[in-house]
């Protein structure tokens, strides 16, 4: 199952990775996603990066808005999922 998602979503994933700029990027994602869906991403990375950081959830809620439901799924990804957001947040935070 996992293989056929990644497969399934290649081409979605070799153009983020065949993007050059941050202006590049924007214009890719306005495109792709709705207002909302570019929302809701910025906002769980976000909370990632707040959680990561050690703040806790009331905190977090408070400066980002974000659902308790929403913050204890980013949890649950940090801890248990895929590594994704343990891969970004360093990069980002040394950009």
């Amino acid at each position: 199952m996992q293989n056929e998602l990644l497969d399934r979503n290649a081409l979605l994933y070799r153009a983020v990775l065949a993007l050059e700029t941050p202006e590049e990027c924007g214009a890719f994602f306005q495109d792709l996603c709705t207002v909302a869906e570019l929302r809701a991403m910025a906002q769980r990375l976000e909370v990632a990066q707040m959680l990561d950081e050690g703040l806790i959830y009331h905190d977090i809620l408070e400066r980002t808005g974000a659902s308790s439901a929403t913050i204890s799924r980013v949890n649950r990804a940090l801890q248990y999922g895929a590594n994704g957001y343990k891969t970004v947040l360093p990069r980002v935070k040394e950009a």
